[in-house]
């Protein structure tokens, strides 16, 4: 029998979607959550460890001899030390693509919510304002046309290209940044540099992957060549943005504000220094949450799950 284990499967699946892990002579065991103390415990005799934000090290993986792979229920897997699951024979398989339209979605919520503040103004009809008004129009914050504006767009991956489609479509025009060479594979997307990127955004929108080369790559000297007027969006994780610049920046008003899904801590601390302030919106690392989504994601760790068990892995990382 193959035992799966599942160490932390609640914010992925809270009961709403469906585990895609019902397979011949496999027994699963779902954990909602397992704290740091209990991961040795419970991944004890586990060929394959399923998880999501669960850190595995060197001191987890050499107690682990039959494991075979670990399946992520993310994209990302910088909280497993793949050096050493390689080490001792342990794949790492990783998902991708499943949140793309959700979190490009997310983005223009993000937007939208700055440029059209829709909720203030239903809030302000549903307490009585517009029944005491002497006319027939009023607004509580300026309207932006999106059309004519620049997105930018840091990392023009599955999601970035995502984004640029909604740009588009909304009139806007579009540049975007990678690391690699090349055009865009979309018509009216311009690939400029890193510097052009950042003079010339309306909306900066960030979605490359964190690394060693782009920790802190959008700090205090990006902030000062920004536009004044810009909009920093970040969907993608927290580590690229230098959050205490990003602090002044929006105290200073170097830039005009920041819509933020992603902290670099998370959740984060009592006083965290963007927290509260005006002209910063956060929500909690929700872009990707839509039940299609999240079913996506887990037809997609099935998938995973059987290939390996059929001897064809695929999607593995290291």
């Amino acid at each position: 029998m193959i035992k799966v284990v599942v160490l932390d499967g609640r914010v992925i699946n809270p009961g709403d979607v469906q585990w895609q892990l019902d397979l011949p002579n496999v027994n699963v065991e779902i954990y909602e959550a397992t704290p740091n103390n209990q991961i040795l415990k419970r991944s004890q005799d586990a060929d394959y460890l399923i998880i999501n934000k669960v850190v595995l090290g060197e001191e987890h993986l050499q107690q682990l001899p039959q494991l075979k792979a670990i399946l992520l229920t993310a994209t990302g897997y910088n909280n497993i030390d793949i050096k050493t699951a390689r080490k001792h024979g342990v794949d790492v398989c990783n998902v991708v693509g499943y949140g793309s339209t959700a979190v490009a979605q997310h983005v223009f919520a993000l937007i939208l919510k700055i440029t059209n503040e829709v909720a203030l103004h239903a809030r302000s009809v549903a307490q009585g304002e517009w029944t005491k008004k002497d006319v027939w129009c009023y607004w509580l914050s300026e309207v932006t046309e999106l059309s004519g504006k620049t997105l930018g767009i840091y990392g023009y991956g599955v999601i970035g290209r995502e984004v640029a489609k909604i740009g588009l479509a909304f009139g806007m025009r579009v540049i975007a940044y990678r690391r690699s060479d090349g055009p865009s594979d979309l018509i009216g997307v311009k690939m400029v540099d890193f510097d052009q990127l950042i003079a010339e955004s309306d909306f900066l929108s960030l979605h490359a992957p964190l690394s060693a080369a782009n920790q802190g790559v959008i700090n205090r000297d990006v902030f000062s060549k920004m536009k004044s007027t810009a909009i920093l969006i970040n969907t993608g994780r927290g580590g690229l943005i230098n959050e205490a610049d990003l602090a002044n920046a929006l105290k200073e008003e170097a830039i005009a504000g920041a819509a933020l899904d992603v902290l670099s801590e998370e959740p984060p601390s009592q006083g965290h220094p963007l927290i509260g302030l005006p002209r910063c919106i956060i929500s909690p690392h929700m872009a990707w949450v839509a039940r299609e989504s999240r079913q996506r994601l887990l037809d997609m760790v099935g998938r995973n799950l059987k290939a390996h068990i059929n001897g064809h892995p695929i999607n593995v990382v290291n």
